[in-house]
């Protein structure tokens, strides 16, 4: 069979559980015959052997049981980066680019700002900011040791200088030397509620539940995050948060409780509301 037509037979399987069944089976059909999607439509007519459309139909199959197709294919594009992820490691959304924008939004281009991810995952958000401001250092902490190595290779990959740390939130940061507070801190914490996981995207059994359920109401982490980050960030620093649809106006009395000001949330490109951000007042310590 041509390549035309088996990617429109594939399309047309991957419907039911896809929200991108044409990309999708060019993605998959490129892994298989290691071209990129721009090679496949030059070579439309060329035929597929009978064992590259075998382990084509494999790919397809797990696609179709709704197996993310960054797992399948190990990579993400993510901002400007192609990343590697795995089972360990969240995949990027295109929502968490509005964190970035946000951030990015808040350091003056030359400036030497210290920004923290905390739950960087595949290091997905910090590596965006540092891929557009080379000044700053740049610094991130994960409790998973593998998602962490996930993250340094992709930082390595990018050749970006960042410095990881294994743990829980701030506790993974150096403590018997205390660091310099940080400018800005982001993170996108687990915020799915325990009694949300029946409800969820099918995709999500294929990742963490450490990066995706945080308490009864989704909130933990959170909660966690905003009343330790006074302690890290300098006065006038920034705090940003990836959150749940619902979660917003929550997320904006705590940040008020915590001696925040400037607080808003941020809409994305869905018009749904994704990221909430406080500035430490000018007095804090």
């Amino acid at each position: 069979m041509q390549i035309a037509p088996l990617i429109k037979l594939a399309s047309q399987r991957l419907t039911d559980s896809s929200d991108s069944p044409r990309l999708d089976a060019e993605l998959l059909l490129g892994m298989v015959l290691r071209k990129s999607r721009a090679q496949i439509y030059s070579c439309s007519d060329d035929e597929i052997s009978a064992a590259d459309q075998a382990l084509f139909a494999e790919l397809l199959e797990k696609r179709r049981n709704h197996v993310p197709i960054a797992h399948i294919t190990g990579r993400r594009e993510f901002w400007t980066l192609n990343l590697k992820v795995t089972p360990d490691t969240l995949v990027p959304r295109p929502e968490t680019e509005l964190l970035v924008e946000q951030a990015l939004a808040r350091i003056p281009k030359e400036s030497p700002s210290r920004v923290l991810d905390l739950g960087t995952g595949s290091g997905a958000a910090i590596l965006a900011i540092g891929s557009e401001r080379p000044h700053c250092p740049l610094y991130a902490t994960d409790i998973s040791r593998e998602a962490l190595e996930v993250a340094a290779e992709n930082g390595a990959c990018s050749k970006q200088q960042v410095n990881w740390y294994e743990g829980d939130w701030f506790a993974a940061l150096p403590g018997e030397a205390p660091m310099p507070k940080f400018d800005i801190i982001v993170s996108n914490p687990p915020y799915i509620g325990l009694e949300e996981s029946g409800l969820t995207d099918p995709e999500l059994q294929f990742e963490p539940d450490i990066a995706l359920y945080s308490g009864d109401d989704g909130l933990n982490a959170i909660r966690t995050i905003i009343h330790t980050a006074p302690q890290h960030l300098n006065a006038e620093g920034w705090l940003l948060l990836e959150h749940g649809l619902m979660q917003g106006e929550a997320i904006r009395a705590l940040l008020a409780d915590h001696n925040f000001v400037e607080i808003s949330t941020m809409f994305d490109l869905a018009g749904l509301p994704r990221v909430t951000s406080g500035r430490m007042a000018a007095t804090a310590h």
